[in-house]
């Protein structure tokens, strides 16, 4: 977990920023997917009739699942994380 706040520091270039902070435009920039994973996203969004907000929601999530794994990309297994995760916080909170 502590490697995974450095990671974050150092893309956030030590400000106090994590990945729950950032914005569209960072969410863009640091967000980047596998093709895989941008289809599971795609599929998720529309067949479990997420908004727009979700979308990014999910792959901030994903972000950080793959800081905690090491990994420079969000992998499909990243995203399919996040989107369970997501789908459990809507029928939490539905």
């Amino acid at each position: 977990m502590i490697a995974a706040r450095n990671i974050q520091a150092k893309r956030f270039k030590g400000k106090s920023a994590t990945n729950s902070a950032m914005g569209p435009r960072q969410v863009k920039t640091h967000g980047q997917l596998h093709s895989t994973a941008s289809s599971y996203l795609e599929q998720a969004m529309e067949q479990l009739n997420f908004a727009a907000r979700a979308h990014e929601r999910i792959l901030k999530v994903a972000r950080t699942l793959a800081d905690l794994a090491g990994s420079e990309s969000i992998r499909p297994d990243d995203i399919l994380e996040a989107i369970q995760f997501r789908s459990l916080d809507r029928k939490l909170f539905a």
